[in-house]
């Protein structure tokens, strides 16, 4: 028997399709979005998901929802596992952070980890208020499938930490929307045996 994690990226928000950073700010779903929550809804149908935990930001809440209502599972939602503080970034395009903060974006692009922006959660304080909260479900729900329904670096920061890894390594993860990652969290060791799958979107 082993615990096995089911790591999934919100649906498309209106903030995605407007190239906008997002963090703590709370955008919601495009009907697309919606589309792509009931696929990977209908994909965990066979893999005995036994509970649901999700952000309580409303993108990753109601991708939640939509899989919950699919696979007829209870959703727990946390704050302890929304998205990232982007402080004075959140609400600018890319292209607006590009030019007012061209240095820091600079950080940001080649080393995430060392990162420092006013009002805005490092990578290490994220990984200090996410993963306690994660090691606890592990340890609650052991021997079951635990899906949990996040954001981008909430994820990849959940991802690298199961793993051991620093999270210097945070910009060699990409993590599209609804994309599905597991780990297995075995006797020894934790195993990632699949990571930013979206094969279950062909159709869209």
């Amino acid at each position: 028997m082993l615990t096995r994690l089911y790591l999934i990226r919100h649906g498309q928000s209106e903030w995605n399709i407007l190239s906008k950073v997002q963090g703590q700010k709370d955008a919601r779903l495009t009907d697309l979005g919606r589309e792509q929550a009931k696929k990977i809804g209908k994909r965990l149908i066979d893999e005995d998901i036994d509970i649901i935990y999700s952000s309580d930001l409303s993108r990753a809440l109601e991708t939640a929802e939509i899989i919950s209502s699919i696979i007829n599972k209870p959703v727990i939602e946390s704050r302890e596992i929304r998205e990232i503080n982007f402080g004075l970034w959140e609400g600018l395009t890319l292209e607006e952070i590009q030019d007012k903060y061209a240095e820091e974006y600079l950080i940001w692009m080649k080393s995430p980890d060392k990162l420092t922006l006013e009002g805005a959660e490092t990578l290490e304080s994220l990984k200090n208020r996410v993963m306690p909260f994660v090691d606890k479900i592990i340890t609650e729900n052991k021997n079951k499938n635990i899906a949990i329904v996040s954001h981008s670096a909430s994820l990849k920061i959940i991802i690298l930490n199961l793993l051991g890894i620093g999270n210097g390594f945070y910009k060699n993860i990409s993590l599209r929307n609804v994309s599905l990652s597991i780990v297995e969290c075995r006797k020894y060791n934790n195993v990632l045996t699949l990571l930013n799958d979206t094969s279950h979107l062909k159709e869209l």
